[in-house]
């Protein structure tokens, strides 16, 4: 089976019914019916054909939540073509790297973006292209295409180099949907709210393809505004809303009688992408009167964890594997520890990747005999619910965003002058954690040039809350950064 099968209950089974609502330019709410974006997605197929894509090649993907984004995802899998979804954050370096890697035909993005692309890298204006081709035939477009072959290459950052594309296939998300379906009793009475990108897994492996295999009506917004949450959870009364925890953060800022209504139409909260702060998953229960669900999971792995629908949500825990996901906790020489103790989370199942893009070290690296080495720190308790404990990498994650050191450090090496850098992740309230730079450097350091620098080479959430400036780099004998004797962070930019 292919992920197109399992979309054709909702574009074609339920071909009149209103499947989504989105935000115009100006300003109105429209809706689309799933038989309409199926004939878009239809369209748009036959026109990569004639453009030459074929099986096996790569698109890449580097549009905000919208029409756009969601046709050229499903004209992809009926072709069999691989989608490379790109955070729209991401600026020329970060691009680079990926369009560098993943090596695609071409690029579905928006013309004033262009500019942003290394020469010589095909980029097609994706409303140009829809609009050319709306009057086009609509004839089904379908390959026999085996499940285990590539839907997507989503990349994911590494501590020891730049990001890798992980590989996922048909089934990977297949299974990963049939289990949140299940599991979260996801049906097309449902109405989903979405507000997370479509580039990251949360919101395309969770949110999209669940949508468009129940058949349930989705609100598309481009992103979340905590200004318009009120105003837009009034509007569409969903009852399924997934975030991370820096959006349940900002849910918490709405006064208590507009939460309260919210939580009378939502059935389900359900946070992911970052661990949820106890304080806020109890704070969250007294406003809206709802525990909410937290899950784990990773972009090579999609869901493994989760709490459960019906019976106890534990706060501080993210639950119990999911059908089919096989886990293990192990000590340094791969060994299972006895429940209660702290060891890396090892996972197997139909929902991990295969490997790496054209990595096959990183990809055996990544492996134990079968098993995917999360480097995730967890607990299992006796009952058999799993607490995480940290990462054994440099991983930050703030607002739900992945940032790895690594690549923030190398960009301040690039700058004259900077002889060293270090970047660690600080506490934050609203973000969770905030990256914080450390550098040694020949002269005294303007901190204001230094962020502009880095704003025209990293996404916005990279760029460091601080540059701190000092003498030298606390290392050990063996030259290791012994980080926790950094000066602290007091929280006023250098």
């Amino acid at each position: 089976m292919q992920l197109g099968d399992l979309f054709n209950a909702s574009l074609i089974g339920r071909r009149d019914d209103v499947g989504v609502e989105y935000d115009t330019a100006d300003g109105r709410v429209a809706h689309l019916t799933f038989g309409a974006l199926d004939d878009s997605a239809n369209r748009l197929a036959r026109t990569f054909t004639e453009r030459g894509l074929r099986r096996g090649d790569r698109v890449g993907i580097y549009l905000p939540n919208g029409i756009p984004f969601i046709t050229v995802f499903l004209a992809c899998v009926r072709l069999g073509v691989i989608a490379v979804p790109i955070n729209i954050l991401y600026r020329e370096r970060e691009i680079a790297h990926i369009v560098g890697d993943a090596g695609p035909k071409a690029v579905l993005t928006s013309a004033d973006r262009f500019a942003l692309f290394p020469e010589g890298v095909a980029t097609w204006d994706a409303d140009a292209l829809t609009t050319a081709v709306a009057d086009g035939p609509v004839d089904p477009v379908r390959l026999s295409i085996a499940g285990t072959e590539p839907a997507a290459l989503v990349y994911t950052s590494g501590t020891t180099g730049r990001s890798k594309g992980a590989i996922l296939s048909h089934d990977n998300f297949l299974s990963n949907a049939a289990n949140l379906i299940a599991c979260w009793q996801i049906t097309a009475a449902d109405r989903y709210l979405a507000v997370l990108p479509l580039f990251h897994v949360h919101g395309l492996a969770n949110g999209l393809m669940c949508w468009l295999a129940t058949g349930c009506r989705m609100r598309l917004v481009e992103r979340f505004d905590g200004a318009r949450a009120a105003q837009v959870f009034s509007d569409f009364r969903p009852t399924l809303f997934f975030g991370v925890p820096t959006v349940y953060v900002r849910l918490l800022e709405l006064p208590a009688d507009t939460a309260r209504a919210i939580g009378r139409d939502v059935r389900l909260f359900v946070s992911g992408s970052a661990p949820l702060p106890v304080q806020v998953f109890e704070s969250f229960e007294a406003q809206f009167g709802h525990r909410i669900l937290e899950r784990y999971g990773m972009s090579e792995t999609l869901m493994n964890i989760g709490n459960p629908y019906s019976g106890e949500r534990r706060s501080g825990t993210v639950g119990v594997p999911f059908p089919g996901v096989a886990t293990r906790v192990v000590d340094e020489r791969g060994l299972d520890v006895e429940p209660g103790v702290t060891g890396e989370l090892w996972v197997r199942g139909p929902n991990v990747f295969s490997g790496y893009w054209q990595q096959p070290d990183a990809t055996r690296a990544a492996f134990s005999d079968g098993w995917f080495k999360t480097g995730d720190m967890s607990e299992q308790s006796a009952d058999g619910v799993f607490t995480l404990r940290g990462r054994r990498t440099d991983l930050i994650i703030s607002g739900g965003f992945n940032i790895y050191p690594r690549e923030i450090e190398e960009c301040l090496l690039d700058l004259c002058g900077v002889r060293e850098a270090v970047v660690v992740g600080a506490s934050d309230p609203r973000r969770g954690e905030v990256p914080i730079a450390y550098v040694v450097a020949e002269a005294p350091i303007d901190a204001v040039a230094i962020e502009d620098i880095c704003r025209r080479a990293l996404a916005s959430f990279k760029i460091p809350r601080a540059f701190i400036q000092v003498d030298a780099l606390p290392r050990t004998a063996l030259g290791k950064v012994q980080k926790h004797l950094l000066p602290p962070w007091t929280g006023a930019s250098s």
